[in-house]
């Protein structure tokens, strides 16, 4: 897994699971402000497609969404402040590297396709940093992104307490900014 899709599918999954359990907390037609704060660890094998590179990957998330409804319809659109940390650690010989995502994620447009389905075009922008085992930035990915996703509305397109996501519909516009190889700058850390 490169670690362009790595960053992207854990943005994916901390928008996905705010407006989750953000949603739960709305009522149509409210503003709402939430906190939140997820944190996991899991072990990779093979990170960045190295045979035998095993590693912990530990990510603390702490951010602030809201919902609005938009248009005629009342559609809600969401919005996300992010600050995301992820440490990396080679089990084998305890070398790390850790990554300080800090972004926003909204909504730009949601459609609703008539089929009991939403299509989310989403905005994240910000920056990404990743740093050595002496604290020195050693790659950078700042920039925005827009993704579509695909959302079944559980038959109420105005109630996202019921929502659940289908699938990821790809990338619609490519980062704007440098892009490092964040996979590129690790490894000769981590090994």
């Amino acid at each position: 897994m490169n670690r362009r899709t790595f960053r992207l599918s854990a943005m994916l999954a901390v928008v996905a699971t705010a407006a989750v359990t953000l949603a739960a907390a709305a009522s149509a037609g409210q503003i709402f402000h939430e906190t939140f704060h997820e944190e996991d660890t899991e072990v990779i094998t093979d990170f960045c497609g190295v045979p035998g590179l095993t590693v912990e990957f530990a990510f603390v998330a702490d951010g602030r969404a809201h919902a609005v409804p938009h248009g005629r319809d009342g559609l809600p659109y969401f919005g996300a402040h992010i600050k995301r940390t992820e440490v990396v650690t080679n089990l084998a010989n305890g070398n790390s590297v850790t990554s300080v995502i800090t972004f926003i994620d909204k909504d730009l447009r949601v459609t609703d396709n008539g089929d009991g389905t939403l299509t989310l075009l989403i905005l994240t922008t910000g920056n990404a940093v990743l740093y050595g085992e002496d604290g020195k930035a050693i790659a950078r990915n700042p920039g925005q992104v827009r993704v579509e996703i695909l959302i079944d509305h559980g038959g109420t397109p105005t109630d996202p307490s019921d929502d659940e996501f289908l699938e990821f519909l790809g990338v619609v516009k490519e980062s704007t900014g440098r892009t490092d190889d964040f996979c590129e700058a690790a490894v000769p850390v981590l090994t």
